[in-house]
Parts: structure tokens; sequence; C-alpha cells
């Protein structure tokens, strides 16, 4: 072939490469969303069912109608919201490339778990209505008990007053004993043995006198006898649903823990088959340049001048591509980043202001220019564990219980986990980042308690610029603090939160931390 024709075959090649990078850029963000979308519907099915549960676990401690048709309302809304959910995750679709990518929604070791999950609601929403009807014939036999019992009490000492005035003594003692026995036969009713005893002495005494009050006194007590021991059968039927519903919930427990443990395996995997796909292509461009140089070098017809040119045009090629690849790693990082702090409602903004404080910091700090890049690059990295966070705990308006305290401080080791396998070194230093920037300089931080500079000086970075930043923005949980306090707050914590250096550094330089803030403000 012509070599001309080849040099312009390349161009055609590497622009087709150049598109196809830009193509992995896009299914890379469609990827992220896609899975951002997913694992959000998944958590809301888990919350939902455990509200579910909380509501069966209700209804066995309610006492009146009107409270219990609020709880069956209140299940039947949760149930509906469960099936809403459920239907919008199933019709959800994949996103591209799924044969290539880890992908949440179409993975089937997760689509098990929550085809176990929808099972399991299905299980609870039986459990319910049998606890339902069981507690509603209980609430209505209680409240008939409740009426009938006075009257067992007047109808008895009616009859007392009657045995008084007959004088017999042992008819008075055999009557003292039934007024005692009565209560024992009502509270002890796991049987209907005691009951159908104090039948018997009733009927006992009655055949001693004419008093026709017993007569009376025998219908109520039957009346008593058949709802007590009814009642005592559905709190034995109840007891064995709660414990049915507890079983379930602690297998939902289970299976929810394996979710989340797949979902960070899916997102791992993900991350470093999107690594994978981009030197294969910067290999395959390298490989037809070297290919090219060959038939140049063998063309005897081409000018040395002619075939420099070429060359140094195919080079320049190389270079954008090379910048494109990397700008698409970048951007990747930075979305990922971006994905995280969006789940807790903060502004992408905010990854950018503690980007910039931390090349400021790592510049007056002394480190590198590639250090300094490359801390601006890795900090937007630093809370991607909070996309596997409940956002009913990311985005508590309130302040968080030690229970969902302990739950929001895993995206620490969250994010480190997500990020440590793969071998780039950005990625790497960005699972530091990732786990560190909560650590603190006295040894009070999570999740290992570091101290000093046991802590990586890109950690230590990341977590005064992101404090600082954090402090002077409005979250869900709270208003922006003002300045004065935000600077008292940082000589407060200096040898405490933060290095001493780097407090510093902060207000030796605050002129230029401010000016970051205002020029990119929300």
């Amino acid at each position: 072939m012509d070599i001309k024709k080849i040099v312009k075959l390349s161009f055609l090649l590497i622009l087709i490469l150049i598109i196809l990078v830009g193509i992995l850029n896009y299914v890379v963000l469609r990827q992220i969303k896609n899975n951002s979308f997913s694992q959000k519907y998944i958590s809301e099915l888990v919350l939902l069912q455990e509200q579910m549960n909380l509501l069966s676990k209700d209804l066995m401690n309610t006492n009146e109608l009107n409270k219990l048709k609020t709880v069956q309302v209140q299940f039947t809304q949760a149930e509906q919201n469960f099936e809403s959910v459920k239907k919008i995750f199933l019709n959800n679709p994949s996103a591209l490339l799924d044969e290539l990518f880890f992908d949440i929604h179409s993975d089937k070791n997760l689509s098990q778990k929550l085809h176990m999950l929808f099972k399991n609601e299905k299980d609870i929403e039986k459990a319910f209505r049998q606890a339902y009807t069981l507690h509603q014939e209980k609430i209505h036999l209680m409240n008939q008990y409740k009426s009938e019992y006075p009257i067992e009490i007047r109808i008895r000492q009616e009859l007392e007053n009657k045995v008084l005035q007959t004088g017999d003594y042992v008819l008075i003692s055999d009557f003292g004993n039934l007024k005692y026995y009565s209560k024992e036969a009502l509270y002890q009713n796991k049987s209907l043995m005691p009951l159908d005893q104090w039948l018997i002495r009733i009927n006992d005494i009655k055949n001693k006198t004419n008093i026709k009050q017993f007569d009376a006194y025998i219908n109520i007590v039957k009346s008593l006898r058949s709802k007590v021991y009814r009642i005592h059968q559905i709190n034995l039927s109840e007891t064995k649903i709660l414990e049915n519903i507890f079983k379930i919930l602690k297998q939902n427990n289970r299976v929810n823990a394996q979710i989340q443990h797949r979902i960070e395996t899916i997102s791992s995997g993900f991350i470093t088959s999107s690594n994978f796909f981009v030197p294969i292509l910067l290999g395959v461009v390298i490989c037809f340049i070297l290919y090219l140089a060959y038939r140049v070098n063998k063309n005897v017809g081409l000018s040395v001048d002619e075939i420099q040119r070429r060359v140094e045009m195919g080079l320049d090629e190389i270079n954008k591509l090379d910048k494109e690849i990397i700008e698409t790693q970048k951007e990747v990082i930075f979305t990922m980043g971006t994905i995280g702090e969006q789940r807790s409602r903060e502004t992408g903004n905010h990854v950018k202001r503690v980007a910039e404080y931390s090349k400021l910091f790592a510049r007056f700090y002394g480190l590198s220019e590639e250090e300094t890049e490359m801390i601006g690059q890795v900090s937007p990295m630093h809370d991607i564990g909070k996309v596997a966070i409940p956002d009913s705990i990311l985005n508590k308006p309130g302040r968080l219980d030690e229970q969902e305290r302990t739950i929001m401080d895993t995206h620490a080791t969250l994010g480190y986990e997500m990020l440590k396998g793969s071998n780039k070194a950005l990625l790497k230093m960005a699972a530091i980042v990732a786990k560190e920037h909560h650590e603190k300089w006295d040894g009070s931080g999570y999740p290992e308690k570091k101290a000093g500079e046991e802590i990586h000086i890109f950690g230590r970075i990341t977590a005064i610029a992101d404090v600082f930043d954090a402090l002077g923005s409005d979250r869900v949980y709270k208003k922006a603090w003002k300045d004065e306090d935000i600077f008292v707050l940082f000589k407060q914590e200096k040898g405490r939160h933060f290095e001493p250096k780097l407090v510093d550094i902060f207000f030796e330089n605050l002129d230029e931390f401010l000016q970051i803030r205002n020029r990119l403000k929300d």
C-alpha cells in the first residue's frame, strides 16, 4: 500500500480511537449514575421492609381498635410504597455494555438476594394479616371481659350476702373458698381445667342451697371462662407470629449485609474494569504508530523531511490522546467524588473547594508540584464511601443517634475498600485519603485512631480542608458557621484535631483561602 494512504488511514484510526475514548467516558459516567440509582432503590426497599417489621410489632402492643386500624393503614401504605419502589427498580434499564462492566442492576448474585427480600416481604404481609385478625378478636374479647367481670363481682357479692344470711357455717366456708378460687381460675388461664373446677365448685354450692342467683352466676362464669381461654390461645398464636417476624427480621439483616458487601464488590470491579480499557486503547495507538514508523522507514520514495513532518503529526495526536485519557480518568475520579457528596445533598462545588484548599495547603507545606497536583485530584474522593450509607442516615436533618453515627463512620473504611484494589497510583492515593481524612492529630479520630505523622500528609491536609468548607456551608442538619466561630475552633483544635503546622498555614494565608471560597461559592 502507498505510504501516503497508510498515513491517511493512521490519522483516521487515531480519530476513531479518540472517539472510542469519548464513548468510554460516557459509558463510565452513565454506569456510575445507573449504579447509584440502583443502590438508592435497594436502600429504600430495605428501609421500607424494616418499617413493615416495626409496624407488625407495634400491632401486638395495641389495645384499642382505633389504634389497631391506624397501624393497619400505616402498614398498607408501607406495603404500597414497597411495591412502587420494587416496580421502579425492576423496570430500571441496565447500563450500556453490561457484559464488559460490572452492573448492580444486572448482577445475578444481587438479584437472588433481592428475590429473598421480596419473598420475605410477602411473608411479613401474611403474618401481619394473621396477627391483625387475631388481635382484633382479642381486643373485642378483652372489652367484653372488662364489661362482664364487674357483673361477676356484683353477682358474687349478692350471693355472698345471701349465703351469710343462711347462717350455715359450712356453706359460708365453701363460698369463701370460691371467692379466692375465682381469681385463680381467671388469671391462671393456660387450660380449661381450673375454670371447669371453678364451675364444679359453684354447682356443688348451688345444690346445697336454693338461692336463685346461682343460675345467673353460672352463666356469667361460663361466658368469662370461654373468653379468658380464647384470649390465652390468641396470645400463644401471636407469640408464634412474633417469633416468625423476628426470624424474618434477622434474615433480612443478614441479607442486607450481603447486599451491601456485594455492592462494594461490584463498584470496585467496575472501577478496575474502566481502568483496564483505557491502557488497551493507548497500547493500540502506540502499536499502530510503531507500525507506521516502520513502513515510513521502508519507503525510500518519501523524503526525510516529509517523514519527519508526518511522524511529528502522529506524535502530536498521541500526546492529545494521552492527555484525553488522563483527563478522562481525572473526570471519572471527580465525578465519583461528586456523587458521594450529592447523595448527602451537598453541592458539587464542595469537592471543588476542598480540592483547591488542599492544593493551597500542599503548596505552602512544601510538597512538590507533582504531589500538589495529585492531592488536588484525589481529595474530591474523600467521601466516596457515602454512596453505601442509607439515605435515612445520610440526609437526616437532626443529630444522629449512636447507632446511626456508627453506621455513618463506616464511610471512611467503605471508601478505602472501594478504591484500594486499583493498580493506579492516583486511585491508591484516593483510597488512603478516603480512609484517613477523619483521623485526628491527637489520635482520637477514626477508623484506626492514627496520630501525628502516622496519618498520611494527604489525609491530614484533606481533613482540615474538608472541615473548613463543611463548617462554612449549609447542610441538611445545620446552618453555615460564622467565620469568627470557625477561626476560634481552628485555634482550639490546633494540635488536637489538626496538625499545628497546617493551622499556622491557614491563618498565615487566610486571604487566599477566603478568595477560593468566594470564587467557588454555591
